[in-house]
């Protein structure tokens, strides 16, 4: 009797992979989608048949890159959420989310651009706006914040950000004048 032992991703394939995401992320900020697959290969120090065994084409490679991206921020909003001061959560949350903004470098608009099916965009954008809105009932509760600001200002302040293009202390600084924009002047 043989038994057969439980069948995972080997360690060098899991280890292959995320150096794939790596560089793809890396090639996805400065290139766009256009970044060619065997200089991402290059750069993650596999073969170009490599990357193609982990993401088929490119589209799920981005979409990988895409996706993780976006689990990122909604731990950022999470952790907001999960501060037991809302207040400081709120802030940290900001901060971390512009910074975060900078760095994309407009590969979200990108990838929505070229790939406009690859990902479910309205059930990611559902998500962020309750988590969103969540973080804003939260801190909103304390009176810290004015009550008129809404999800859709955080949007319209966080699209702002694009323009920073990896300039991730201008983008917190900026970040520093919407929250005090935002807090509830004092009576």
């Amino acid at each position: 009797m043989t038994d057969r032992l439980p069948h995972g991703r080997r360690s060098d394939a899991r280890d292959n992979r995320g150096l794939i995401v790596d560089a793809a992320r890396a090639m996805f900020l400065t290139d766009g989608p256009a970044a060619p697959i065997r200089e991402i290969a290059r750069r993650a120090q596999v073969a170009p048949a490599t990357v193609y065994r982990h993401f088929p084409t490119k589209e799920t490679l981005a979409a990988e890159v895409f996706t993780e991206q976006t689990r990122l921020w909604w731990s950022i909003v999470d952790s907001g959420i999960a501060d037991p001061d809302p207040w400081r959560g709120f802030c940290l949350a900001i901060e971390k989310l512009y910074a975060r903004q900078a760095l994309d470098r407009e590969f979200t608009t990108a990838f929505k651009s070229e790939f406009p099916h690859a990902v479910d965009f309205a059930a990611m954008r559902a998500r962020s706006l309750t988590s969103a809105a969540e973080l804003l009932r939260r801190v909103k509760a304390t009176g810290r914040l004015r009550p008129e600001v809404a999800v859709d200002d955080l949007v319209l302040m966080l699209t702002a950000v694009d323009g920073f293009a990896g300039r991730v202390a201008a983008a917190q600084r900026f970040a520093r004048f919407v929250i005090h924009g935002f807090a509830q002047p004092p009576a």
